[in-house]
């Protein structure tokens, strides 16, 4: 049934499912951005640290650690960054669920009073038509 309200709750809808993609693609991130991290990681495991060599070798894989904790904070920061991206999203589903589901409770409301008004009418041709058939019965049963 067609209510004033039809139009917006279908507006809401798609704004919520909308809403709804940028949390899958948050979580998406998220996990993106922490399997990065756990890799970065492995891989700052996986350097070896020398016992004994040249110098230069002592200054290269120290060049090497640095940059894979440099590696690692920035993996870090992604995932900080990813994780409040993804309570912003839950934030806004939260906030469009709510506005779609006040508009559904509207709508639901007037389909309600347009059932509840669509019977009385119905009620009240009954009870017309029921008048006018004992007022033609008794008519005849008069005449005759």
């Amino acid at each position: 049934m067609k209510t004033r309200f039809s139009s917006l709750v279908s507006l809401k809808k798609n704004t919520m499912q909308k809403s709804e993609r940028v949390v899958q693609n948050a979580n998406k991130l998220l996990q993106n951005a922490k399997e990065a991290l756990g890799e970065s990681l492995v891989q700052l495991q996986d350097i070896p640290s020398p016992n004994h060599g040249v110098i230069s070798e002592f200054l290269a894989i120290r060049t090497l650690f640095d940059s894979q904790r440099s590696i690692i904070s920035h993996n870090e920061e992604w995932v900080a960054y990813a994780e409040q991206e993804l309570f912003k999203a839950q934030e806004q589903l939260k906030r469009d669920m709510i506005e779609y589901e006040k508009f559904k409770y509207l709508e639901l409301q007037e389909i309600e009073k347009l059932i509840k008004a669509q019977k009385i009418k119905e009620a009240k041709d009954l009870d017309e038509v029921a008048l006018m058939t004992f007022t033609k019965k008794t008519t005849f049963q008069r005449v005759s």
